[in-house]
């Protein structure tokens, strides 16, 4: 098994080197190991997935919840891991300085750190207040003894505040507090992914939603995006087969989703 340092700095190349990286989501050691299996070099956690899988909604795990995951996680895969730790799980730059030395702790050698308050009323951070958190962020991961990769997310997007111009200047100002990738989930098009390209120096992260699903790795790679994750929709396509198959069992009695499932030994070949 590698060590942390080492797991460290492959996570890092694989935002040097030319060219695009596709870091999926696993949200259980049993996914981990078939993402492993499948080929990708690095991996995240994803809190919907997580969440989602011990019952509970979005948003509602705690930090201590979350960094032990993140611990099985790291402990089923020599793989680098990167983890989604929401706002840092307190809105004092303090807490979120906190959160970063205790993702190293268990393990990690990257998160991300977003602007989103958790207060459906109130949900995103005034700007000076995002920067400060951010720059708390950064001094955390550049104390710590191996590189660890500190991503800063803009989620205006995600909260129904689809402001461009804001969301530049935060990735903007988030880059001059020294984070390392910057991500603005939910952007809709190739128009607002390339104005973040264009605007930002450092690795820039996209996710793809529904809005955005026919957009491929290559055209991303054709304007500059260095990686792409996949935050909960592996764990929500899982969740959509597994609603369909009780669905029909339940309102009809049939059992024709089996002809789609997953078969039985290609999953234990992918868990040897």
């Amino acid at each position: 098994m590698p060590t942390q340092s080492e797991k460290a700095q492959a996570f890092q190349a694989l935002h040097q080197r030319d060219g695009i990286f596709i870091m999926p989501n696993p949200w259980n050691v049993g996914t981990t190991r078939i993402l492993e299996a499948l080929g990708y070099e690095a991996l995240a956690t994803t809190s919907a997935g997580f969440a989602h899988a011990i019952g509970l909604r979005d948003g509602q795990t705690s930090r201590d919840q979350a960094l032990a995951h993140a611990r099985e996680i790291v402990d089923a895969t020599p793989l680098p891991v990167s983890a989604d730790l929401e706002n840092g799980y307190g809105d004092d730059p303090e807490t979120v300085a906190e959160t970063i030395r205790l993702a190293a702790e268990a393990g990690l050698v990257g998160c991300s750190i977003e602007d989103s308050t958790g207060n459906p009323k109130d949900p995103i951070y005034p700007f000076d207040d995002a920067v400060r958190r951010v720059e708390a962020a950064v001094a955390a991961a550049r104390a710590l003894p191996f590189a660890f990769t500190l991503t800063a997310r803009s989620e205006n997007f995600l909260w129904g505040r689809p402001d461009l111009d804001d969301t530049l200047r935060r990735l903007e100002a988030f880059e001059a507090a020294g984070a390392d990738v910057l991500y603005a989930p939910g952007l809709r098009n190739m128009e607002e992914i390339g104005a973040v390209a264009a605007a930002i120096s450092n690795p820039v992260n996209v996710i793809l939603g529904e809005e955005s699903s026919d957009i491929t790795a290559e055209d991303l790679n054709a304007i500059g995006i260095k990686r792409i994750s996949l935050g909960s929709a592996f764990s929500n396509a899982a969740l959509g087969g597994f609603l369909r198959a009780a669905r029909e069992v339940a309102d009809h009695g049939t059992f024709t989703f089996n002809r789609e499932a997953a078969g039985f030994g290609e999953i234990q070949k992918l868990l040897k």
